[in-house]
Formats: C-alpha cells, structure tokens, sequence
C-alpha cells in the first residue's frame, strides 16, 4: 500500500471514530449501527499490518463487522440490537449480533494494546 494511501485510510479512521465520540460525548443520541460497522471496517487494514500470525484475527474481525453492517439494514441502533437479542435470549448464542459485538470490541481492543505498546517502544 502507497504511503499517501496509509494516510487517507488513517484520516478516514480518525475522523469515523472522532465523529463516533462526538455521538457518545453528546449523551443525546443513542449509537447508531451502520456508523459503527463503517468506523470498525477501517480498522480492518490494520490487521493486515500485523503479518500472517493475525490473520485469523483479521478474518474473524471482519465477518462480525460485516455483521454488523448487515444488521444495520433492519436495526437502527446499538440499543436496539442489544435489547432485540436479550428478548430473544440469544447473547450468548454464537453468531449473535450481541456476541458479534462483543467480538469486535475485542478486536479494537487487541489492534489499540497494540498500536499503544509500539508508540510506547
């Protein structure tokens, strides 16, 4: 990938991800899905940066995401979501978009702990 292409993928995580803090910092709105899925999607070429040993990781990252995206076609927010899976009593049920969120959470969590530990070295 061309330097000037790392940048542009890198501003349009900062801004996704600033706009998703401006929508939590607000406490007005609840988080909408299809913004969320589009923010965790770039993500995804920074698995690709960690070499073959992440692939799986990269894998799994990107199928809850594209979950996630597909969700946001019928369920508009994050809340929502949650709610519609605890009256289904399917959270802890594999392939919930509940579980699949938990999953990317994870994922952004292991790439930050990353990201964080090479800044800091």
């Amino acid at each position: 990938m061309a330097n000037s292409e790392n940048e542009k993928i890198l501003r349009k995580m900062a801004d996704a991800f600033k706009e998703l803090a401006a929508t939590v910092n607000s406490q007005t709105a609840d988080m909408e899905v299809a913004p969320f899925s589009r923010s965790c999607s770039f993500v995804s070429p920074l698995f690709g940066c960690l070499g073959i040993a992440f692939k799986f990781a990269e894998m799994d990252y990107v199928a809850k995401v594209g979950d996630l995206a597909e969700a946001s076609k019928s369920i508009a927010t994050l809340k929502v979501m949650l709610d519609r899976d605890i009256e289904g009593n399917c959270v802890r049920k594999a392939g919930s978009h509940t579980r699949n969120l938990l999953r990317v959470k994870r994922g952004l969590d292991m790439v930050r702990v990353l990201f964080e530990q090479i800044l800091a070295t």
